[in-house]
């Protein structure tokens, strides 16, 4: 049976909660399982780690640290930036925006609060801060294919292209997503 290692492409059904609060904060039970390559950098590390060595079948309830997740939670990464950047949005607290970073990334921000002359934005990752509580069933691993190897991982057209998002300054265009959280393929992948 095979172990999970570097270079091994993993399938998972997973659940994450907030490990504080208990509340639900992403799962794809039901819906298409999350796969990703060992060592790609593709998921969050201390998810990733958890993993190694383990099968599939295996059923797991996983810690993961702050540290070993999106990071612990930066005040320096609070900004104000003046109010007439954000021209024609409609501004709620705690919706997300996204805009582009000096380096052409796309960046991520929350809006903490605002006034009539300022925006309070905060560039940390939703989730950093938090503890995360994952429930994991691994449903798949093989050997990544050499294209895989070669692009960086699973789905990937070349190199990781993960960003922290946390190169921005307060000159950078900023537009509304719907999508509240903005992480596309589930709170496991960075």
């Amino acid at each position: 049976m095979s172990k999970i290692e570097h270079n091994k492409v993993v399938s998972i059904q997973y659940s994450v909660k907030d490990n504080q609060t208990g509340d639900l904060i992403d799962t794809n039970v039901d819906s298409k399982p999350l796969e990703f390559m060992v060592g790609a950098g593709q998921i969050i590390s201390g998810l990733e780690n958890a993993l190694l060595n383990k099968s599939v079948g295996d059923s797991l309830e996983i810690e993961v640290k702050p540290e070993d997740a999106y990071g612990v939670y930066k005040v320096d990464f609070l900004q104000e930036v003046p109010r007439e950047q954000f021209e024609g949005i409609n501004l709620v607290a705690g919706m997300t925006l996204f805009g582009q970073g000096e380096h052409g990334e796309t960046v991520q921000v929350i809006v903490k609060d605002f006034n009539d002359k300022i925006v309070m934005i905060d560039y940390n990752h939703p989730l950093a801060g938090k503890t995360l509580l994952f429930d994991v069933k691994i449903l798949d691993v093989r050997d990544a294919t050499e294209q895989e190897i070669l692009n960086g991982g699973v789905g990937m057209s070349g190199g990781c292209g993960c960003g922290s998002g946390c190169g921005c300054d307060s000159g950078d265009d900023h537009h509304h997503e719907d999508d509240a959280c903005g992480c596309g393929s589930g709170c496991g992948c960075h």
